[in-house]
């Protein structure tokens, strides 16, 4: 039996290139957003049991909540006024924390968010210049990574 359109539609994945992220309630385009991970750290209780005989029960429980690093590339622009990762960063060489949520959607054809995910009280660790290459004719592309509290999807 043929799937419709509609079929189709629902039941096929989302393309990876049709995303937005949004800094701090600002819309800021990225070339690349990796990292959105969750992740637990586990621990080994050893249940011992009161009858003779029985030897203790192994069990892997999670313990804390794996280390949130996001890794966002962007290209570098002429107008100074959108350089919103180099003053965020700033802050931080001043020691001034700045924390912010970040959320990256995932979107439909229509650019219609269906998938998301946040970031919680993010803030930058890591701030990387572009290569240079006089040989080269790529975008210059800068790249940050972000630390924060836990992602969660919704």
């Amino acid at each position: 039996m043929a799937l419709t359109t509609a079929e189709i539609k629902n039941s096929y994945p989302l393309p990876a290139y049709n995303y937005r992220v949004i800094i701090d309630k600002t819309e800021v385009g990225f070339s690349e957003v990796s990292g959105l991970n969750i992740s637990y750290a586990t621990t080994t209780y050893m249940e011992s049991l009161p009858e003779r005989g029985k030897q203790p029960r192994k069990m892997i429980m999670p313990a804390q909540a794996g280390e949130v690093k996001v890794t966002l590339k962007k290209g570098v622009i002429k107008d100074v006024s959108v350089r919103h990762l180099f003053d965020w960063i700033k802050e931080i060489q001043a020691n001034n924390v700045v924390k912010k949520d970040v959320h990256v959607y995932l979107c439909d054809d229509e650019g219609n968010a269906i998938v998301s995910w946040t970031v919680r009280n993010a803030f930058p660790i890591y701030l990387e210049a572009p290569s240079f290459k006089a040989n080269s004719h790529e975008a210059a592309i800068e790249t940050m990574q972000l630390t924060g509290d836990s992602v969660t999807i919704g």
